[in-house]
């Protein structure tokens, strides 16, 4: 699917039909979500750009990741999607020449759907792909934000349901490993897209007059970095709390056992000097020698678990 932006009479109109792309004057914004081999090469040839690989979008390099040729800006960044349940990191290729922006992609976006709606609400405010470029950037640092902010409620909320239910199980801990995850995700893509941006603020081809905006956005990001710092060392703090309480449970179930243990003890010895082949045992040959020892062996039983509830170690 090939979304075509174009200026014309200070209004910005949108066309889909790549053909067009030989006709249509002042272009912004080229936009390619999935687009067929047949339309990719029609873009390449008419706009005499080159668009890389799935596979060399992908990639972690430096080099792969930004570099400029013939006046040419070529930038990929991840984008991340909320999937069934679970967050997956999808590439997306931006190329600037001529002051037009392309976009190539496989997933759709919220982030480029609300850029359009920017568009529409606002036509004097993009004239270049530049301007398209850092909308988008800062359309998807701001959803980053949100998401993040999403996570440390997630946590609040957890923290109180932990500290007031002081539940321990295996659950909780996958639970907790899971925001990890998160969290080391959101990081890893803010990051991926600070880089990104401070390539281009280096750029002699980026505007002078835009760069102050791109600063704000590096600013915006390094708050963000921070903030899901913060957010690590919260759900470590409530990782350590769970093992905590993880082990003074273990250590109850322990202490009962070894309560009961030591009160049984007295009742061994008992059963043992009982059971010596001794004619001088006492009660040995009478009819009662087998109660008393029973009544022994549980009064001795008893006393030393009185004695252990009255200094409440059980």
């Amino acid at each position: 699917m090939i979304r075509i932006y174009y200026k014309q009479d200070g209004k910005v109109l949108k066309e889909a039909d790549v053909r067009l792309l030989g006709e249509l004057q002042n272009l912004i914004w080229i936009d390619m979500q999935a687009p067929t081999q047949e339309e990719e090469e029609w873009v390449e040839s008419k706009c005499n750009i080159s668009i890389q690989t799935p596979q060399e979008i992908a990639e972690i390099e430096s080099s792969s990741r930004y570099f400029e040729r013939n006046g040419e800006i070529t930038a990929n960044s991840n984008f991340l999607k909320l999937t069934d349940g679970s967050y997956s990191k999808h590439p997306v290729s931006f190329i600037i020449k001529d002051a037009i922006l392309y976009t190539y992609r496989q997933t759709d976006f919220a982030s480029f759907a609300d850029v359009v709606r920017k568009i529409k609400a606002n036509n004097e405010v993009f004239n270049s792909g530049f301007d398209v470029m850092m909308s988008i950037q800062e359309t998807r640092v701001d959803l980053d934000a949100d998401l993040i902010e999403k996570v440390s409620v997630e946590i609040t909320q957890f923290s109180r349901e932990l500290m007031n239910t002081q539940k321990t199980n295996s659950d909780i801990l996958l639970e907790i490993t899971e925001m990890q995850e998160n969290t080391m995700m959101f990081r890893e893509n803010i990051i991926d897209k600070q880089r990104v941006l401070s390539y281009l603020l280096k750029s002699d081809s980026f505007p002078e007059d835009k760069k102050q905006r791109l600063r704000i956005i590096l600013k915006d990001i390094t708050s963000i970095i921070e903030y899901t710092a913060f957010n690590f060392e919260r759900l470590e703090y409530l990782q350590n709390t769970l093992m905590g309480l993880i082990n003074i449970e273990q250590n109850k179930i322990i202490k009962r056992f070894t309560v009961f243990s030591i009160a049984f003890l007295p009742a061994t010895l008992i059963t043992g000097m009982f059971g010596m082949n001794f004619d001088l045992i006492p009660m040995a040959h009478t009819n009662l020698g087998f109660m008393f020892s029973i009544l022994f062996m549980m009064l001795s039983s008893g006393l030393v678990l009185l004695v252990f509830k009255r200094k409440r170690w059980i």
